[in-house]
């Protein structure tokens, strides 16, 4: 469901399939040991319910159960995926609403799960008063055919003649079959102009287009004579499949063209030419999970806008005002994109700059003070400790000015230069009210980091204009400065007001943001990753998740 309540929705980044173990089960039963089942429930963001998404099957008799049926999920980096897994022991005779036969639940993000180690967590289970419930292991796995790309060559071979004074134009045109019998056209070679023997140019597509995932679907390639006016003229056909096209790579396969109207007609029809596949080869693009599942650290950084522009704090009318009843503009969007970015940072150590303030005890002006007040050390523990350094840094210094952008960019650029073999990628979130006043330095220091392990986020909170950030994001013109152009986009920005729910449901209004600021955050990453040549790390040995207690009989 898209949260601008119309009803598209990005396409999801993959899907991802989820294994579920569990170890030390609660023991129920008096005669033998628990027969366990796992009910997935999902959150909707809207209503914030949860519905149940799926159940694996029931395995008798233990308390140590590794589950055969898996859950496949949708996958949105950008947003909060909340899952609930409840345990049950299924006793034939019962059903599993009686509490019971609870054997206990946890609560994580699916985030949470594929930025774990390896993309594997274990949880403790609780719920049940006074009991040790043992855990859940969870392992994240993403479907393999998402990512299959394959790369053909083909010619043909003597070609019926369909033009009255030259020879042919040929093409080729393919289509996949689909569940109900019909197809769907998937790619079109170019025209080969005057032959009846073409060599096409090899080509690439996507193995979910060809096939959709199954390997022995009918692959039709129709022939064409290309016609200037459109009316083009049907040469004949033939049919594969991926299997059979995966399997040719090693020999030319030949493929009779054949036109079903002649046959018909011509006894002695043999065929209308041949096609020969002269190539065919298969490659996986990695995608943003296996970086992540390969141990990449996605390093969460914040700077804060303490111009005096703001608005005095302790006045309602400020922007940074700290409300007992709800959180501020600035708090709303930290807290937003933080608590999703957290889930794939190992640490949950942030550091937190703000900018534009008078810093005590001198009062001297900085543009890079620590929220902290550690010049040594300016991380925060989580993004609670982030907002915690935030309310305390607007208690001690002095709103000032003016808005300068360029001194914490290029400290993070600093970090994410120390570290090019793709284990970390930097993350930079400016929240501000908005007049830049060294857009030159800061147009210069993006072109710089562009070319870095690195990410930025700009959010205008405010009634400002923001039309220097619109600058900033690279979506329309990509950023210059003197003469050299960003080496790719590197920056959002979007204003917190376009976000806000009217109904002033905070929550909503968050996850809008998020979703937003941080949905071209993996394609990002990627583009560091293939530019560089950079190959994801092999996943850490499943070893290292426990084994199973042995069962006392």
């Amino acid at each position: 469901m898209s949260l601008s309540g119309a009803s598209e929705r990005s396409v999801p980044a993959t899907k991802i399939e989820i294994t579920v173990s569990c170890r030390n089960l609660l023991d129920l039963d008096t005669f033998s040991k628990s027969d366990p089942m796992v009910v997935l429930y999902t959150q909707s963001r809207a209503s914030q319910e949860w519905r149940e998404f799926g159940r694996t099957e029931v395995i008798d008799n233990t308390l140590n159960p590794d589950f055969v049926r898996k859950f496949v999920l949708d996958y949105f980096f950008e947003e909060k995926q909340n899952l609930r897994f409840d345990v049950y022991n299924v006793d034939s005779k019962t059903n599993i609403s009686k509490p019971k036969d609870f054997l206990g639940q946890a609560f994580l993000a699916l985030g949470e799960v594929i930025g774990g180690q390896g993309s594997r967590v274990e949880r403790t289970l609780t719920g049940v008063p006074g009991k040790k419930c043992g855990t859940i292991l969870l392992t994240a796995e993403e479907l393999s055919n998402c990512r299959d790309i394959a790369t053909m060559q083909l010619c043909a071979n003597k070609l019926d003649k369909k033009d009255f004074f030259g020879k042919s134009d040929p093409f080729l045109v393919f289509y996949r079959s689909n569940e109900d019998g019909t197809f769907t056209i998937c790619h079109k070679t170019e025209v080969v102009k005057n032959t009846l023997n073409p060599v096409w140019q090899p080509f690439s597509i996507p193995v979910r287009a060809l096939c959709n995932g199954d390997y022995d679907r009918t692959v039709k390639i129709d022939v064409y004579d290309w016609d200037r006016d459109g009316s083009h003229d049907f040469i004949g056909e033939f049919t594969t499949s991926y299997r059979e096209l995966s399997k040719a790579q090693n020999q030319f396969t030949v493929y009779e063209v054949l036109n079903p109207r002649k046959k018909c007609k011509k006894k002695k029809y043999v065929n209308s030419g041949t096609v020969t596949l002269l190539s065919f080869s298969v490659d996986s693009e990695f995608t943003f999970v296996d970086y992540i599942k390969g141990g990449t650290q996605l390093n969460f950084t914040v700077a804060i806008d303490f111009t005096a522009s703001n608005g005095n704090p302790l006045q309602p009318t400020s922007l940074h005002y700290m409300s007992p009843y709800q959180l501020s503009a600035y708090a709303m969007a930290l807290k937003a994109v933080g608590e999703i970015i957290q889930d794939y940072d190992s640490d949950k150590l942030f550091p937190a700059y703000g900018f534009g303030a008078k810093v005590p005890p001198e009062g001297r002006i900085s543009h890079q003070f620590p929220l902290n007040n550690n010049d040594e050390d300016p991380n925060c523990a989580g993004i609670e400790g982030v907002l915690e350094s935030y309310f305390q840094s607007l208690r001690t210094v002095q709103l000032y000015g003016p808005t300068y952008f360029a001194p914490v960019i290029n400290q993070v650029a600093r970090a994410a230069a120390k570290i090019s073999d793709g284990s970390q990628y930097y993350v930079l979130l400016i929240i501000t009210d908005g007049v830049i006043s060294d857009m030159t330095q800061t147009k210069e220091a993006i072109v710089s980091a562009s070319s870095l392990p690195m990410s930025i986020i700009i959010v205008g909170v405010g009634p400002a204009m923001f039309e220097a950030m619109e600058e900033l994001d690279g979506d329309d013109v990509r950023v210059s400065s003197r003469g050299r152009y960003a080496e790719r986009d590197i920056v959002q920005f979007v204003p917190f007001r376009d976000y806000v729910d009217r109904s002033g449901n905070q929550v909503l209004s968050m996850a809008r943001l998020a979703k937003d600021v941080l949905a071209e955050i993996p394609e990002q990453l990627l583009s560091y990753m293939r530019t560089r040549d950079i190959q994801p790390r092999p996943p850490p040995p499943a070893n290292s998740s426990p084994t199973p207690a042995p069962e006392q009989s």
